[in-house]
């Protein structure tokens, strides 16, 4: 019998013997670049300790919050942000930190402060309502917290404590 001999190159077979593990290798080098330069895997923008495998976060602001009775509306329309009281006894002469945080990208996190106008406080920005937003108010000196979700094109949310049930 007169036998061709073939080149391995040109069988279908060497290739997937070949290339299938090639190819794994090559997909296994690039999610590991891709989870070290995505950072760290936690969530919450507040700075963490971990002890003993255990993360823990202050909650000491969220509780003074939640024992002032604490909670606000937050407005978002054009072009201005503006925070009203709706529980709770405020300092109304001070200005508030508000830091509304993309749920993604770190990068487009925004960061405003309010300063006291009318029966709250307020400045100008315009903010895109094209996804979600995570919210955080805090009085200037850190004393206390409200979190809340501006959902998207959504332009008002109730912000409130993070303890005591009052999302």
């Amino acid at each position: 019998m007169n036998e061709n001999s073939k080149s391995p190159w040109r069988i279908p077979v060497f290739w997937l013997v070949i290339g299938l593990p090639l190819l794994s290798i090559v997909a296994g080098v690039g999610l590991v670049i891709i989870s070290v330069r995505s950072g760290g895997s936690d969530a919450v923008s507040d700075p963490v300790r971990r002890v003993s495998q255990i993360q823990t976060a202050n909650l000491g602001p969220d509780e003074a919050a939640r024992k002032r009775g604490l909670s606000v509306v937050l407005r978002v329309e054009d072009g201005i942000v503006e925070v009203l009281p709706a529980t709770g006894d405020f300092a109304k002469g001070s200005a508030l930190q508000l830091v509304l945080e993309h749920p993604t990208r770190q990068a487009a996190d925004v960061s405003l402060e309010l300063v006291p106008e009318g029966a709250g406080w307020r400045t100008e920005h315009t903010l895109d309502h094209e996804h979600d937003w995570l919210v955080q108010l805090r009085d200037a000196d850190g004393q206390w917290r409200l979190h809340g979700r501006l959902p998207r094109e959504q332009h008002a949310t109730r912000l409130s404590p993070s303890l005591g049930g009052g999302h």
